[in-house]
């Protein structure tokens, strides 16, 4: 048994709608992130691709975002923890999570590029 009270459902997701909001006004980089995973999907919207490579659009968005939100939660809670104060631990386990986010970036411009550039490469000789 918690000693917290526990949270309805609807509480539950209202925490979390909270959170997006949170990190959307907080944090750049995730602004720039939803800003390029957003004219990613409609340019696939665009090009037909097909359901399936539109999934693996949206996992790919959902990854970068997904690391960046961890990452983002990982400093404000060592901020909290550490009252802002400097320390190499904390330094480090904060490159750490932001080069989760740069990998995850990596791995999701992989993706798109296999997905993208035999469409556009068709698009672009076809003309």
């Amino acid at each position: 048994m918690s000693k917290y009270k526990t949270q309805g459902f609807r509480k539950t997701f209202k925490n979390a709608r909270k959170g997006v909001r949170i990190v959307l006004k907080s944090e750049r980089n995730i602004r720039i992130h939803f800003l390029f995973g957003t004219l990613t999907l409609l340019c696939g919207i665009a090009l037909g691709l097909s359901a399936v490579k539109i999934c693996l659009v949206l996992l790919a968005i959902c990854l970068v975002v997904g690391f960046e939100m961890m990452n983002s939660a990982i400093e404000f809670s060592l901020d909290a923890v550490f009252h802002n104060r400097f320390s190499t631990l904390v330094g480090m386990a904060k490159d750490i999570s932001a080069g989760a986010v740069m990998f995850a970036t990596l791995i999701a411009i992989a993706i798109g590029l296999i997905i993208f550039l035999p469409p556009i490469t068709k698009l672009l000789f076809v003309c």
